[in-house]
């Protein structure tokens, strides 16, 4: 990380102890102990942060990229119980611009859309 060998890590622990004398080096050693591993921490936090923004970006996009598809867009229209989008996709169908015909249509045994109640 900060590219520090092992003589200068016995150099920094010989000025210190030179520095704040034998009683409190202990003491010294566990609190840059602490706050060096609260930084690692830190660090370790913020890229699992941006690891975890990175994959939802690239699943929008991938998302975006797909719902881009019209057959898609209808699916999901469907699946989620939409069914007046999901119909004005289909406008360009084979029925589209077609008159309805009679509303009123019979079964194949009743010719010209009468049935039982009509005779």
């Amino acid at each position: 990380m900060f590219d520090i060998g092992f003589s200068e890590i016995i150099f920094i622990m010989v000025i210190a102890l030179l520095v704040v004398g034998p009683e409190r080096l202990p003491r010294i050693a566990r609190t840059a102990g602490l706050w060096v591993g609260k930084m690692r921490g830190f660090v370790s936090s913020v890229k699992a942060d941006i690891d975890r923004e990175l994959a939802t970006d690239e699943l929008r996009k991938a998302l975006d990229k797909q719902a881009a598809v019209p057959e898609l867009e209808e699916l999901i229209d469907e699946v989620t119980g939409d069914p007046l989008k999901a119909g004005e996709r289909n406008i360009d169908g084979p029925a589209a611009g077609k008159p309805a015909e009679n509303l009123k249509q019979g079964t194949p045994d009743e010719p010209d859309g009468q049935t039982e109640k009509d005779s």
